[in-house]
């Protein structure tokens, strides 16, 4: 594990919250809000601020969230949308419908009145997505540069105040571009191209700890993998025009498999990801000095190196079907999935695609915080993120040995309690945030 670049420009002790300034009980309601879920999470004294929590796929009825926040003063309305747990039939800008009906319910909750998007994960792409439409109208989301353009009846989406990404991915289809195996060949099954090959030792490869991979091999393999991408888009494209044209098997969608592609709901595994195998690769860290919010809740600003381990499952789990194989239909690759590029580390055309939060940002104005959590992978995505923003009030701070999900990662570290606060920096971290604005 490498050690951090210390740059510090001077420690700021951040205590967080005092024992009167948290809130030990909370109110619940759940119900059905159209076709998605939801649970209302309210704090025992009334609240004026209400963040929106939610996912393109995951319930996020139990999200951590919806516990930490009305601790803090704060309502929350945790979701899972009309596709919770079915990728499948993910139809990408009905989720959009979901956030909406969301958005419109907090507006007319007494005491109300701010509303703020907290996009964790997939739902960063998610919130910045429907706060991109608000703000700026279809003329975002159709594009014409889109691969599949959104519907006229996004048309009049209501904004939101401010927006919070936590951990937010550059997109889905980013995620999928970087988990394609590049050394696939004519999308079969077990063909690969051995000097492509991330599994192969001559190549960098080791099942035992770190890989290292050669500059060379890296520039092959991210170009590899761009045009594996592009190639699916051209044949989904091509079907879903046949189907179209009434010259399909059937008259509205059809089956699409992506063989050595990840499956993100089998977890990190069966995703070849360079960067989760080579703790060396520049995905892993900032390119400038950043905030790190660090354990004992200083703050120092350096360059932020992920302290994640490698991932040293992949090798097994991509070869599976179970865990390596996506299956997607040809609508949800091409609205959910799919991102033209020229290499699948800096050369993404990110705003080809709807399902873009390095995208999205260029066109939402509210105030923003990005929130990278430094024991997971997307670290240079925040910063790309936040860098790729027109917010004037923004911000973007890390969080010490966080994993994905904000607590603390027990592997990244010798000792298994050096990053015991990560979860609580993080929530109180947010609270000032809101706090210093003045909503």
């Amino acid at each position: 594990m490498k050690k951090l670049i210390s740059a510090a420009i001077g420690s700021v002790l951040w205590l967080g919250l005092t024992a009167t300034g948290v809130t030990s009980q909370e109110n619940r309601t759940y119900f059905a809000l159209g076709p998605a879920r939801a649970v209302y999470a309210t704090p025992a004294s009334s609240a004026r601020i209400a963040f929106l929590v939610i996912h393109r796929t995951a319930d996020f009825t139990t999200h951590v969230a919806c516990q930490e926040l009305p601790k803090r003063g704060f309502a929350a309305l945790c979701m899972s949308t009309r596709f919770t747990n079915n990728e499948f039939q993910v139809d990408w800008d009905r989720v959009a419908l979901d956030v909406k009906a969301g958005v419109e319910f907090l507006r007319k909750q007494a005491g109300i009145e701010k509303v703020i998007l907290f996009g964790h994960s997939g739902g960063g792409p998610t919130t910045s997505f429907f706060q991109a439409v608000a703000e700026s109208g279809l003329a975002f989301c159709q594009d014409p540069k889109k691969i599949l353009p959104c519907r006229d009846d996004l048309a009049g989406l209501p904004k939101a105040d401010a927006l919070v990404l936590a951990d937010a991915h550059p997109g889905v289809p980013v995620i999928l571009l970087r988990s394609l195996n590049g050394s696939v060949i004519d999308e079969t099954p077990g063909r690969f191209d051995p000097a492509l090959d991330p599994y192969n030792p001559a190549n960098g490869y080791s099942p035992a700890g770190s890989s290292s991979y050669s500059e060379n091999f890296q520039k092959r393999y991210f170009a590899a993998q761009s045009a594996r991408m592009n190639a699916l888009i051209e044949s989904a494209r091509s079907r879903l025009k046949a189907i179209r044209e009434a010259r399909g098997p059937y008259p509205d969608n059809d089956l699409f498999a992506i063989p050595h592609g990840g499956n993100p709901g089998a977890g990190p595994g069966g995703a070849s990801q360079l960067h989760s195998l080579d703790t060396s690769i520049a995905l892993r860290k900032t390119r400038e000095p950043q905030k790190l919010l660090r354990n004992d809740g200083s703050i120092v600003r350096e360059i932020v190196t992920s302290v994640s381990p490698p991932e040293l499952e992949t090798k097994d789990s991509t070869m599976r079907f179970n865990t390596g194989t996506k299956i997607l239909s040809l609508q949800s690759f091409l609205s959910t999935q799919a991102v033209r590029s020229s290499n699948s580390l800096d050369g993404i055309d990110h705003c080809s695609s709807n399902n873009s939060t390095v995208c999205a940002v260029r066109s939402i104005r509210a105030p923003l915080l990005i929130a990278g959590m430094g024991g997971y992978l997307f670290i240079r995505d925040s910063e790309e993120e936040y860098e790729n923003a027109a917010s004037v009030d923004k911000d973007l701070i890390f969080i010490e040995g966080a994993t994905h999900g904000f607590t603390p990662c027990v592997t990244c570290a010798s000792t298994p309690n050096a990053y015991g606060n990560s979860l609580r920096n993080f929530f109180d971290y947010v609270k000032k945030w809101v706090d210093d604005r003045k909503f």
